[in-house]
């Protein structure tokens, strides 16, 4: 990594100093020394160089180059002083010079090495801040080098972890990795390694067990070989929740309300004025229509509101109740609008380190898991009130496209509904179901294993951090090619990149195994999210008929 040059903050004053170059040093030298064989009348005293010396005058054009030298205000004086005497030239006349040399017995002689210029001031001003000085103020409070010693001399040892080497540990390089070899099983040693840095250290350190970076083969014990990071605590834990951020969670929240009404009033698209239905359905419309045509809608708009803001809610209330029972604290959550489905749901922070893989595995899939409950028991129930003559009043017209969207939930619209209601170019259907339909298709998106989404955690908690790489990659690929999510793809993959995209932080236990059940269960999380996302292709579409598609 890179560093910056140290920077001089403090009032300075240039002055300019001739400094005569070495070669012109050495033909003096040598012009001296025939003046004296042939008992010449001129030496120069201050050595200044020159090309060709007439008459006892010096010529030094071309050949002195201008040095800037910085100095504090208080050295002004001695740098005048000092230029001074470099730029005094004195001549003698040739007895003088041959008494000199006589009494001295001793030829005249140039120093050939450049003059060594003493540094001016102090190697450090009142203000001048060395870089590697101004990191460490800006950046994370490192470990303490006798915090390290003290641990290495207590914790680690024959019994527990050999240490054979350190690195830095963590974003910035703040914390310090031991690597070595373990001694006994990885859960037991790093148990009583937690527990004895606590009577070492106090409340100061995190202690994290971590898969060696780097490493050649796996431990002789089984499984991958370990490390061990350590970083302070107000370093590693996640920050408290600042008042501008509860402001923001608000004002997201009421903007998710307005979205979620606005889905229910466009399921209303039969009944909405012609000038409404122009404005939102025709890209030529300029003018808006008189939104106070929208208030009668408002109110059957409400139940379908109240069912997606009822998911997003349920789904929060699986990670707090998944989180509470470990003890990991949660942010509040901070809701995306969408005016397609009335929301993407939520982005939730962990507000502290979690202790495991497996804590992860479960936090991470019972939000989605609780919301996709929700979501398909008010799908099915939508379902049988469509199909159910007493409710046409409160059924409503939808395109038969919708159920092209999704694999899965088409497939099953069309087995509840039959041929018949489905092979039009619009289904009546009850609000309840596009509700559902919006919630399974927000919860589905949320689980794609990708970045720091609820998916993404899941899968790196149950197949560790390589294996989220490979899954992020194909997901990206899905989404940039519209494979998945149909129109919906794109916006969700931008939200992604922006939002989401960073992997979860490690867990102090990173290296233990979350087991075969929690594993299957992931797995079968992301094959019904494929399924969801899915959408029904033509022929397939064509073939059971849902929707009027014509295939050629």
């Amino acid at each position: 990594m890179g560093t910056l040059a140290s920077c001089s903050f403090g009032s300075v004053s240039f002055k300019l100093q001739l400094v005569p170059r070495f070669d012109d040093r050495i033909q003096v030298f040598q012009h001296l020394k025939l003046k004296k064989m042939n008992k010449g009348s001129c030496c120069c005293s201050s050595s200044f160089p020159s090309r060709a010396f007439s008459k006892g005058r010096l010529s030094f054009r071309n050949f002195c180059r201008f040095r800037c030298l910085c100095t504090n205000d208080n050295d002004v004086d001695k740098n005048e002083d000092s230029a001074s005497n470099d730029l005094s030239v004195s001549t003698a006349s040739p007895n003088e010079e041959e008494d000199k040399n006589t009494d001295d017995k001793s030829p005249p002689s140039v120093s050939s090495r450049p003059p060594s210029i003493s540094p001016v001031g102090p190697p450090y001003s009142n203000f001048q801040v060395d870089s590697f000085k101004l990191m460490e103020l800006l950046g994370p409070e490192k470990v303490d080098p006798a915090d390290v010693k003290l641990i290495k001399d207590k914790l680690f040892g024959y019994s527990t972890f050999w240490v054979t080497k350190e690195e830095p540990f963590g974003d910035l390089g703040e914390g310090i990795l031991f690597l070595g070899n373990l001694r006994r099983k990885r859960e037991d040693v790093f148990a009583k390694l937690q527990s004895q840095l606590a009577e070492v250290t106090g409340d100061k350190y995190n202690l994290f067990m971590v898969e060696e970076p780097s490493s050649e083969g796996p431990d002789p014990r089984g499984g991958p070989r370990v490390s061990f990071g350590l970083l302070r605590k107000e370093v590693s834990e996640p920050g408290p929740t600042t008042l501008w951020q509860y402001v923001i969670a608000l004002l997201l929240f009421l903007l998710t309300i307005g979205s979620s009404v606005e889905l229910g009033i466009a399921s209303q698209i039969n009944r909405l004025p012609p000038e409404v239905v122009k404005y939102f359905t025709d890209p030529n419309a300029i003018e808006p229509p008189d939104m106070e045509l929208l208030y009668p809608f408002v109110d059957t708009a409400l139940p379908l509101a109240y069912g997606v803001l009822g998911v997003l809610l349920f789904h929060e209330v699986g990670h707090f109740l998944a989180a509470f029972p470990k003890k990991v604290k949660l942010s509040i959550p901070y809701f995306i609008p969408n005016i397609t489905l009335g929301s993407f749901g939520a982005i939730t922070q962990f507000k502290s380190i979690l202790p495991d893989r497996s804590t992860q595995v479960d936090i991470s899939l019972a939000g989605p898991f609780a919301g996709a409950a929700l979501s398909f028991s008010m799908f099915a129930v939508g379902l049988l009130l469509s199909s159910n003559p007493d409710a046409a009043g409160d059924l409503v017209q939808v395109p038969s496209t919708l159920f092209q969207g999704s694999l899965l939930l088409g497939l099953i619209s069309r087995a509840t509904l039959g041929y018949t209601a489905m092979h039009a170019s619009t289904v009546t259907i009850h609000p309840l179901m596009i509700a559902g339909w919006c919630g399974l298709t927000t919860s589905a998106f949320n689980m794609l294993p990708v970045g720091c989404l609820d998916g993404g955690r899941a899968v790196q908690g149950a197949f560790g951090r390589s294996a989220l790489i490979g899954f992020g990659l194909t997901t990206y690929t899905l989404l940039g090619l519209g494979v998945l999510g149909g129109p919906l793809s794109l916006p969700w993959g931008l939200y992604v990149l922006i939002c989401q995209r960073n992997p979860e932080k490690p867990c102090l236990n990173d290296v233990s195994e979350v087991g075969t059940w929690r594993k299957a269960f992931v797995m079968v999380g992301i094959v019904l999210v494929l399924l969801t996302l899915l959408p029904v292709w033509d022929e397939l579409a064509a073939e059971l008929g849902i929707g009027l598609v014509t295939t050629f």
